[in-house]
């Protein structure tokens, strides 16, 4: 049987940018995508702790070391600058692949700077 596990989480970043006329995307700053194990046009899930709106999409790489959380095309009505948001992406896994699985977990701090990983 295979399973959804989560496989990298961002937890509580800030949103810096909206644009509703960008053809739709999340970008992260690259240092993030780095801590978190994720990859540009890899599929995402978003969670705004703000608001408690939810959507997904896919990301795209932020400049490196600018704090970048921003927000394109529809998702951009779902949040605001400075909303605080969760970034999740999953993984399928075999029954055998469970039991040494950990998740990459990314806690941030103000400013959009890595606080811990876990």
């Amino acid at each position: 049987m295979i399973r959804a596990f989560l496989r990298s989480k961002i937890h509580r970043a800030t949103v810096t940018k909206v644009d509703i006329d960008y053809e739709g995307s999340l970008s992260l700053d690259e240092d993030l995508l780095t801590a978190a194990g994720l990859v540009p046009f890899e599929r995402v899930e978003v969670w705004n702790v703000t608001n408690g709106e939810r959507f997904s999409t896919y990301l795209i790489r932020g400049e490196k070391g600018s704090g970048e959380v921003g927000v394109f095309g529809a998702a951009g009505r779902k949040v605001t600058p400075g909303d605080l948001v969760i970034i999740a992406a999953y993984a399928y896994l075999e029954d055998n692949e469970v039991e040494l699985f950990r998740p990459k977990i990314v806690l941030m701090e103000k400013g959009n700077r890595i606080a811990a990983t876990k």
